[in-house]
């Protein structure tokens, strides 16, 4: 039991450090998406040993240190919680905008199920990534009431489908760091007449299975940044972003993009992985500007595929003074970083996907 009580908690403590370096390897990157996770098992940890143990020297050092850990742990957890703060609302006369993001898993065949959640929700827009050939045949029979679309169909789990009620009024397909990873980036009007943006993202994951890097989904996600940054009309940017809202990537996504977290004050709403609960982690994120208010945010039911679909509720006002000050801002240095690694994203280059269209 001690040999294991400090084998494990030595595990923990690496594993809780080891996101603190820059280093873009999988193995520095993965594990800033289990924070929930470790401080669960750092929580066990410390009780099973206050129960078990002998109390001498090591002992505290080790629990000491796994304490200090948690509650660094909890200091960045707990502004995603219903406890951190109020929403602010707009006026009520404002207009309502729904949508779902998904990624569907391209090799779930459970088309009916994700039809059925459309039809229950009945999104104004909605968003599928990892759709393919079978999925875009699939959801034709959608099309009917969503008539507008964009369709980027690719057989290399990074095709990106867009439906909407709304007439788009304007779309561009962007493939930042490489030709096999899209994202998309349509305008529409709601019912006052007011542009607003929808950018859809679905970058590679640092995964020992996907890119042995972080580089193309950080400089992916960068360039994003750099274009909502320069928008001067309302963007929401919503997506499989393969880190999780704490990440130095998405801090610094948030801080480039001058835009707004929408989780904080809502709750972690983890979607990935659907299928086992405690080891899910938030990897389906959304960011919007200040002059996009964020009614209700949420996860909803399995599909079929590995990640949850969210669900969201917006409007579009003019009061962005209301939600300014939630933004943060970049400093230079972190200006020259974003550039960096977005030249990074563009140089690196993968083997592990295969371009069939």
């Amino acid at each position: 039991m001690e040999t294991t009580f400090y084998l494990f908690s030595g595990l923990l403590i690496f594993l809780s450090v080891l996101p603190i370096s820059k280093n873009q390897h999988w193995i520095f990157r993965v594990p800033e998406f289990l924070k929930i996770q470790l401080f669960f098992f750092q929580l066990a940890t410390i009780v099973t040993g206050f129960i078990f143990l002998e109390k001498n020297t090591l002992f505290w050092f080790v629990v000491g240190v796994q304490f200090l850990l948690m509650l660094y742990h909890l200091y960045i957890l707990i502004r995603y919680t219903t406890f951190y703060k109020k929403t602010v609302m707009p006026p009520a006369e404002a207009d309502t905008i729904s949508i779902i993001s998904c990624n569907i898993y391209q090799f779930n065949q459970d088309f009916e199920r994700f039809h059925q959640l459309i039809r229950k929700y009945q999104p104004d827009i909605f968003i599928t990534m990892e759709s393919n050939a079978a999925w875009e045949m699939a959801n034709r029979s959608l099309e009917q009431e969503y008539p507008f679309t964009e369709k980027v169909t690719l057989e290399n789990t990074y095709g990106m489908h867009l439906y909407s009620k709304i007439p788009i009024e304007n779309c561009k397909v962007h493939f930042f760091v490489a030709d096999d990873i899209p994202s998309i980036e349509a305008k529409f009007k709601n019912t006052n007449g007011r542009l607003f943006t929808v950018f859809a993202v679905h970058p590679p994951p640092p995964s020992p299975t996907e890119e042995s890097t972080s580089k193309e989904r950080d400089g992916d996600l960068l360039s994003v940044a750099k274009i909502c940054r320069k928008n001067n009309i309302p963007t929401l940017v919503i997506g499989d972003f393969n880190t999780v809202a704490w990440s130095d990537t998405s801090i610094l996504f948030r801080k480039m993009s001058g835009l707004i977290d929408a989780r904080v004050g809502r709750g972690i709403l983890a979607t990935f992985h659907a299928k086992y609960w405690f080891f899910r982690v938030p990897l389906d994120l959304l960011f919007h500007s200040p002059d996009i208010f964020i009614e209700k945010l949420k996860t909803l039911e399995y599909i079929g595929s590995d990640h949850l679909p969210i669900y969201c509720t917006f409007h579009v006002d003019v009061h962005r003074h209301q939600q300014e000050k939630e933004v943060q801002h970049i400093k230079k240095e972190e200006i020259k970083e974003v550039e960096q690694l977005i030249q990074e994203g563009k140089e690196e280059e993968s083997s592990n996907r295969t371009q069939v269209s």
